[in-house]
């Protein structure tokens, strides 16, 4: 494997796991959640260490909307732009069970 290809595989499993994370926490919420409120609800939980980058979140999350794995929702901020909400599909709970067998 060159290291070209060994860059993409890398890119691919990392993308895969951020998105089974994503999964999970959207399918424990009780409400739907916005990139930013994600990233801190990951680092809390991981003793305040950040678990991704906070950009890997925004890329992963409109990719598993693309895909029907969840919907999202703009909404109006008073303090700021427009936050996107996102909220898992029945679809997206089918993959998670899916995937965390696999994992």
């Amino acid at each position: 494997m060159d290291d070209s290809q060994a860059r993409k595989f890398q890119k691919d499993l990392n993308a895969g796991l951020v998105a089974l994370v994503l999964l999970a926490v959207l399918e424990r919420s009780q409400e739907d959640l916005y990139g930013y409120e994600i990233a801190k609800r990951l680092q809390k939980a991981n003793e305040g260490e950040a678990l991704f980058k906070e950009g890997t979140v925004y890329p992963v999350l409109r990719t598993l909307a693309a895909a029907g794995l969840a919907t999202s929702r703009i909404v109006p901020s008073y303090s700021g732009p427009p936050r996107r909400y996102y909220r898992i599909t029945d679809d997206g709970r089918a993959m998670l069970r899916q995937w965390s067998a696999i994992w």
